[in-house]
């Protein structure tokens, strides 16, 4: 499925993906058993087909059942659903997303936790240095 086709999930559908994900395919039936609440049937098939007309599901057809399993991985699902946050609450800003991560958030991380962050602000930066050169070259 194409990135483009991929929109943003209501809560239901995102019970229902964790749901896929964790067991890798299920019928309705078993996707229908593993949420919570009361849910139909008949309401889990329409948000499984809502979900698969959205680009995040697929199914086989095995004998009589439909059976459903995550059409993108859930790496590539994690980084739309953050870029859709990055884009909805902090105008775009990566920038935005960690000062606000560390603001209020910083006094709980231990000091692993502040060291891999600056590492990962380090590797990024090598990388970002890496590929200005590379740009560099390729423009001589």
């Amino acid at each position: 499925m194409s990135k483009a086709r991929l929109t943003t999930l209501s809560r239901r559908e995102r019970d229902i993906m964790d749901i896929l994900f964790r067991l890798g395919r299920a019928t309705a039936d078993e996707v229908m058993r593993d949420l919570s609440g009361d849910p139909s049937y008949s309401t889990v098939r329409t948000q499984l087909r809502v979900l698969e007309d959205k680009g995040h599901v697929r199914h086989l057809e095995e004998g009589r059942r439909f059976v459903y399993m995550p059409a993108v991985a859930r790496s590539a699902a994690r980084k739309f659903a953050l870029r859709h946050v990055v884009d909805t609450f902090f105008e775009g800003s990566v920038e935005r997303v960690v000062a606000a991560l560390l603001g209020g958030e910083a006094v709980r991380l231990s000091d692993d936790e502040l060291r891999r962050i600056q590492d990962l602000v380090e590797r990024a930066k090598a990388e970002h240095a890496k590929d200005k050169h590379a740009i560099k070259e390729t423009e001589r």
